[in-house]
């Protein structure tokens, strides 16, 4: 069988070249059906998409709005801005408030198994996540957490899962040998500065901001991009399960679009920068932007066998940790939870 990557992998070589010679490349990756729209002038096809304006992870959908990537697929995409829980967002997606969205996998997954209407249909990136200490600390392995308190933004925020499994793997019991404490986003930093807890579990850009405005101050003890998560997909595109089954080309023509901005994000960073830069922190630059989506992995996306792969890896992870529950099988999970829309 084909690898239903393997067009757009030609097509991020095209892209790239395109890039370098400050071209626009108008058609990259189009399926029959949004040519026609698009080259008829025919109606595009209204998308919400829901979102989170505040992490740069994300950019490339706003990218995907600014150059006309969902146009192109003859989609006319309204970016919905869901800051709130996990639950509300996919709740909106499987009710059809919002036709497909973008989200954590280690936020969105213990959500799907309780069984929202809800597909997985690509990988959009890796790298976000962080688990930062004071430089003065000392701390700098995960094994030095024994004993210690981790601030997080919620106890069911993705660092804490994901940074439970990397204690896991460390050998420390993620539920009794640590202390998990909750701060809002803009008291984590001071509740760290104060002593009230050893270290935090977070996302970017925050994150990688604290460890690059002073260098020293702070010290990265783990990622998701180490310690066997290198090549690990940390963000998803989901879709509602209406969508995919009622209208199979207009789930392929988003999906299309998603991964062509991440790969255009790859080849010209600077311009998911700009598109994201009404969202980013006060004070900020499209060269601080830039830094940032440059220490993820946005030309990571996977699709098919490779995601299913993934997906199953964190079921299994998540069950070793009790976030899924035992009777949950990886393999099966992830078979359910994924809808290839691409090799159709």
């Amino acid at each position: 069988m084909t690898d239903p990557r393997t067009p757009r992998l030609n097509r991020r070589g095209l892209l790239k070249t395109a890039a370098g010679i400050g071209l626009a490349a108008p058609f990259l990756g189009l399926g029959a059906g949004s040519i026609a729209r698009a080259q008829s002038g025919g109606a595009l096809r209204k998308i919400r998409f829901a979102s989170n304006a505040s992490a740069i992870c994300l950019a490339p959908s706003f990218l995907a709005v600014d150059k006309g990537i969902f146009n192109k697929q003859g989609l006319d995409v309204e970016i919905v801005n869901f800051g709130g829980s996990t639950e509300a967002l996919l709740e909106a997606i499987a009710t059809g408030k919002a036709d497909g969205g973008i989200g954590m996998a280690l936020r969105w997954l213990k959500a799907l198994e309780q069984g929202f209407d809800v597909k997985i249909t690509a990988g959009t990136h890796g790298g976000c996540s962080r688990l930062v200490a004071l430089g003065s600390s000392g701390l700098t392995e995960l094994t030095q957490l024994k004993g210690k308190t981790i601030g997080v933004t919620d106890l069911a925020a993705p660092g804490k899962n994901f940074f439970s499994i990397l204690l896991h793997k460390a050998g420390i019991n993620p539920e009794t040998d640590v202390t998990w404490k909750a701060f809002s986003t803009d008291v984590l930093e001071i509740a760290l500065q104060r002593g009230e807890i050893d270290a935090i579990a977070d996302g970017d850009p925050r994150a990688y901001f604290w460890l690059n405005d002073e260098p020293g101050k702070y010290v990265q003890i783990a990622s998701n991009l180490d310690h066997g998560f290198e090549n690990r997909v940390c963000c998803i595109s989901g879709l509602s399960g209406s969508l995919i089954r009622d209208e199979p080309e207009t789930a392929a023509a988003l999906t299309r679009a998603l991964l062509e901005a991440q790969d255009w994000a790859v080849a010209k960073p600077e311009d998911a920068a700009a598109a994201f830069l009404p969202n980013a922190p006060r004070n900020r630059s499209v060269e601080d932007l830039v830094a940032v989506l440059k220490d993820q992995t946005h030309d990571h996306t996977p699709t098919g066998a490779d995601l299913k792969t993934e997906i199953a890896l964190y079921a299994e992870e998540l069950r070793e940790i009790n976030v899924f529950r035992p009777s949950t099988d990886p393999a099966a999970f992830a078979d359910r939870v994924y809808a290839d829309v691409l090799s159709a």
